[in-house]
């Protein structure tokens, strides 16, 4: 196994969920924001991880504070 080729495909992966993910949270509290619907209580967030080498799923959950 190259090391450094696998190191460099999951900061690769890693870094597009990063900013996907980052992306979608601040619309969709911008958006909660414009609707009302946000009274500075901290929003839940869960992300979840699958893999083929998984038996299960990885699921990450903290909160957001705005």
């Amino acid at each position: 196994m190259d090391e450094e080729a696998l190191n460099m495909s999951i900061r690769k992966f890693l870094k597009k969920v990063g900013i996907t993910s980052q992306r979608e949270i601040e619309r969709a509290l911008d958006q909660a924001n414009q609707q009302g619907k946000l009274d500075g209580a901290p929003v839940r967030v869960t992300m979840t991880l699958e893999c083929d080498l998984f038996d299960e799923a990885l699921s990450v959950t903290d909160e957001i504070r705005y």
